[in-house]
C-alpha cells in the first residue's frame, strides 16, 4: 500500500522544520529559496496530495458563486442551464457552496446592466457568466475582478486578461465545420448565412461563426459562396421569402443561433424542399425538423454541460485548490437524424 506521509516525515526528508513544510504547502508566510526548492522536490518525489478537503471544512468557510445568464424563459435554449445548475448543486451538496441565479432580458442591455449591478451588490466570492453585450461585460468583468471577485464566462469569449476561465466551443472552427458540411452536401452553389434576432451588433458568436465559415471558402477549393444577412425575428417570414426571391441561386442556409427551426417552419410552409438547412441546438422544435430532414444537422452547444463545467471549475478552485486552465474548449458534436437518439437518450424500441 501507498504510505501516507505527514508533515513530519516531508520535514525530516527535506531536513527542515516543520513550519517551513506548512507555509510551503500552503504557500503562506516566508521560506527560503533552498528550503522551498527542498520541500517541493520532496512534495513532487512522494507524489503529496494534501487533505484539501478537511482543510475546507476546517475554515468553515461558506462559498457563494453568482451565475449571471440570459432569462431561460424568454428563451429556450438557455433553460437546459437550470437543470445543469441543479445538477451541480446536488453534487457538491455536501459542501458549503451557495449559487444564486440571476436571469436578465438577452435583448435588452439595461436588463443585463441592472442584474450586473445587483450581482456586485451581493459580493460574491465567484461569477459564472454569460458576457452577452461585449463592452458592458468587459466593464463587468473589470469592476468584479477590482472588488477580488473570481470571473468566469462561458458560451461565448471576450479577450479579457481577468478572466479566470471560459466554457465554450471554438466557434470560428464551429463556423468552418458547417462550411465543410455544405460542401459535402451541396458541392457547389451559394449558402446564406443568417443571424436571427435582435442585439446583432453584440452577438459575438454570430461574427466568429460567420468568419468561421468564410474562412473555409476562402481556404479551401470549395465551390461554394457565401451571402450574410440578419433578420429580426419578428418578421422573419416577409424578410426571408423576399431575400430568397431577389437570390434565387441561394442553395442552403446556415442559421447560426438556435431558432433554425423558424426557418424549417418556411421551408416546410413554402415548399422550398431543395434548400439545405444547417443550424444549432437541440431544442425540441429544431429536433422536430431534423427527424423529418428539413433540417439536415444541427451543431450542439449543449448549455447544459458548459454551465455544469463552469461552476464545477469554480468549486473545485475553491475546495480543493485544483488548477483551472484559462480555456475549456468543448467538441463541437455534429448531429443528424440518424445519430440523434444517442444525444438525446429518449429513443423508443418497439419489438
Amino acid at each position: 500500500m501507498r504510505k501516507k506521509y505527514t508533515i513530519k516525515d516531508i520535514a525530516e526528508l527535506a531536513g527542515v522544520s516543520k513550519g517551513t513544510v506548512d507555509r510551503v504547502i500552503h504557500k503562506r508566510g516566508k521560506v527560503s529559496e533552498k528550503a522551498f526548492v527542498d520541500v517541493t522536490r520532496i512534495l513532487e518525489e512522494i507524489d503529496y496530495k494534501p487533505n484539501l478537503i478537511a482543510r475546507n471544512l476546517k475554515n468553515n468557510k461558506v462559498y457563494s458563486i453568482c451565475v449571471l445568464i440570459p432569462d431561460y424563459h424568454l428563451d429556450d435554449y438557455w433553460l437546459s442551464c437550470k437543470e445543469g445548475i441543479q445538477s451541480v448543486k446536488q453534487e457538491f451538496s455536501a459542501f458549503d457552496i451557495e449559487i444564486n441565479t440571476l436571469l436578465y432580458h438577452s435583448k435588452d442591455v439595461n436588463s443585463f446592466l441592472q442584474k450586473s449591478n445587483e450581482v456586485l451588490n451581493l459580493k460574491p466570492d465567484a461569477v459564472l457568466m454569460v458576457p452577452s453585450f461585449q463592452k458592458e461585460s468587459e466593464t463587468i468583468i473589470n469592476l468584479l475582478a477590482s472588488q477580488d471577485i473570481v470571473v468566469s464566462i462561458f458560451n461565448n469569449n471576450i479577450p479579457n486578461n481577468k478572466i479566470f476561465n471560459f466554457v465554450g466551443q471554438d466557434l470560428i472552427k464551429s463556423g468552418r465545420i458547417a462550411a465543410k458540411l455544405f460542401d459535402l452536401i451541396l458541392g457547389n452553389g451559394k449558402v446564406a448565412i443568417l443571424y436571427i434576432g435582435a442585439n446583432f451588433k453584440n452577438a459575438t458568436y454570430f461574427h466568429e461563426k460567420d468568419q468561421g465559415f468564410k474562412e473555409y471558402i476562402q481556404q479551401t477549393e470549395t465551390a461554394l459562396s457565401s451571402v450574410t444577412k440578419t433578420f429580426s425575428s419578428e418578421n422573419l417570414e416577409i424578410e426571408l421569402i423576399d431575400f430568397l426571391n431577389q437570390h434565387p441561386d441561394i442553395k442552403g442556409i446556415f442559421v447560426t443561433n438556435s431558432k433554425t427551426y423558424m426557418v424549417a417552419e418556411l421551408i416546410k410552409k413554402h415548399k422550398l424542399k431543395d434548400l439545405k438547412l444547417i443550424g444549432y441546438d437541440l431544442l425540441e422544435e429544431n429536433i422536430t425538423y431534423l427527424k423529418n430532414n428539413t433540417i439536415q444537422f444541427l451543431i450542439h452547444q449543449n448549455a447544459k454541460h458548459q454551465i455544469h463545467l463552469g461552476l464545477t471549475n469554480l468549486i473545485e478552485h475553491f475546495m480543493f485548490g485544483k488548477k483551472t486552465p484559462k480555456r475549456n474548449l468543448l467538441p463541437i458534436n455534429i448531429i443528424n437524424s440518424e445519430n440523434l437518439s444517442s444525444y438525446t437518450q429518449k429513443e423508443t424500441i418497439y419489438e
